[in-house]
């Protein structure tokens, strides 16, 4: 009996040293199922030379049947490890929107540019930022871009996820990211006319196209 009494002392020891053992241990990123990390190299992104081109279209062909412009970068950072883009934040100065293909009209330029940062649009006012936030980054083996970026997209306070191709370049201390031009439902994000049959003359679909170049923080 006090046989049978020990094995089962030892056999619940040995069971409570395994479960300290395992809360002990670090978790890896295949364990804890966590795709992107923040250890390693930052890389800060330089705003001057960074940009969102955006592209909106009419449903009915006019002369004036799509607008083109540029959002500028508020701030945003990556993380790189072993030369390779770990993860990465962007956040997007709203009111730096902006029709590239009126700025000879400034009359144009100033009441279209008015319009999208009204409560019809984006509502600047209310939320002057977006972002993108990068949550995987995955290699691409075949086409003309050689990474796959997973992440959440935030307009208006909405946030769903997306994914773009991108090419992706680290060398010599700068990081550079150019995304294949997208297109997103304006409406998923609550960019829409107040007045429900003005959406009708608007594509839903936006194109955007998100151009990064970084340096490395010393």
């Amino acid at each position: 009996m006090k046989s049978v009494k020990n094995s089962i002392f030892l056999a619940l020891f040995s069971a409570m040293i395994l479960v300290s053992c395992a809360k002990d241990k670090p978790l890896t990123s295949e364990s804890a199922d966590v795709e992107t990390t923040s250890h390693g190299a930052t890389y800060v992104v330089d705003t001057l030379n960074s940009r969102i081109e955006w592209k909106g279209y009419k449903v009915v062909k006019t002369e004036q049947s799509s607008h083109f412009g540029t959002i500028k970068f508020e701030s945003g950072d990556l993380t790189v490890k072993d030369g390779k883009l770990e993860s990465g934040k962007f956040v997007a100065d709203m009111n730096s929107l902006t029709s590239v293909d009126l700025k000879e009209d400034a009359e144009q330029l100033a009441k279209l540019n008015g319009h999208l940062k009204s409560g019809d649009f984006f509502e600047t006012d209310k939320f002057p930022t977006a972002s993108y936030e990068i949550t995987k980054v995955s290699a691409k083996e075949s086409g003309d871009y050689n990474t796959i970026l997973d992440g959440n997209l935030t307009i208006k306070g909405i946030t769903k996820p997306v994914q773009f191709n991108a090419n992706v370049s680290v060398k010599d201390g700068e990081t550079s990211i150019a995304t294949e031009p997208k297109d997103i439902k304006r409406e998923d994000f609550g960019v829409k006319f107040q007045l429900p049959l003005a959406n009708g003359l608007i594509k839903d679909e936006v194109n955007l196209q998100i151009l990064i170049k970084a340096m490395e923080k010393k």
